[in-house]
């Protein structure tokens, strides 16, 4: 093939393909103006200061003195949590030493009562440990702050807590009082709401933030941890041998995660 042969094949090579790629480009041109449109009309309409209407009376009452519990049923998030919590002791044998730190109403340690442990419940509320004192009178329940001194209470095999830690604001101070706690080789089991970048997506492309994280809500929800964050408490307190499961939803839409850890014998 002469030069010129080749040249001539090269320009109808290059011809061809932009025939069949004029399409796609043109579409690619047109996505990409329409995405610069749209960024230009959302900072247009961000700039400046903006009304906010006010909306229907809520008839918030006054705000609790606590987290109140005024009833001893199992709140709906128990059916998701227990069987992996229950799975996590399952290994405890007769005579092992519990406790459910932030115990709530004692609903899910009385349901416990079967296995032969020594169970102990501890929470702020007073509305709630008297809840459990009622139900469970069996029962050992105190009235205390989880992140206070809780020296006195002696060593544990096992401690669980259930939705808790996301209303802690001293969380380190938790897992520490979760490590003294314990018994070397203890174990210890916290749940609390998943948060994942596919999860925290669908929050946010659904519209869903308010009332998800619900900042007006009374004693709510102050802390959201995802795996990495709520895994390097643990470890900064000095546990290990972590792992966890997701629960009460398909994987990554978790509603929470259940985290497993153990004190260094």
């Amino acid at each position: 093939m002469t030069a010129t042969e080749s040249s001539q094949a090269g320009r109808a090579t290059i011809r061809r393909f932009a025939e069949a790629a004029g399409p796609m480009f043109k579409v690619l041109g047109g996505v990409v103006l329409g995405g610069a449109c749209l960024i230009g009309v959302v900072l247009y309409l961000g700039t400046g200061s903006h009304r906010l209407p006010k909306p229907p009376a809520t008839g918030v009452s006054k705000p609790p003195a606590e987290y109140d519990w005024n009833t001893d049923t199992p709140e709906f998030s128990q059916a998701y949590l227990r069987p992996i919590v229950e799975q996590y002791l399952q290994t405890l044998p007769p005579g092992s030493r519990v406790l459910d730190l932030g115990c709530g109403n004692g609903a899910m340690l009385g349901t416990l009562l079967d296995r032969g442990w020594t169970l102990v419940g501890l929470d702020i509320s007073t509305s709630g440990i008297k809840q459990a004192r009622k139900r469970w009178p069996g029962v050992r329940f105190e009235v205390a702050d989880a992140t206070g001194d809780l020296g006195a209470l002696g060593q544990f095999d096992a401690i669980y807590s259930t939705e808790v830690i996301e209303h802690v604001v001293l969380a380190r101070r938790f897992a520490q009082n979760c490590f003294r706690l314990l018994k070397p080789g203890g174990i210890v089991v916290l749940s609390t709401p998943y948060h994942g970048w596919l999860k925290n997506a669908a929050i946010a492309l659904s519209n869903g933030s308010d009332a998800h994280y619900g900042p007006q809500v009374d004693w709510g929800h102050i802390k959201f941890w995802s795996v990495n964050t709520l895994g390097g408490l643990l470890w900064d307190a000095g546990f290990d041998e972590l792992e966890y499961q997701g629960a009460g939803r398909v994987s990554y839409l978790w509603k929470s995660m259940v985290m497993k850890a153990r004190k260094p014998r």
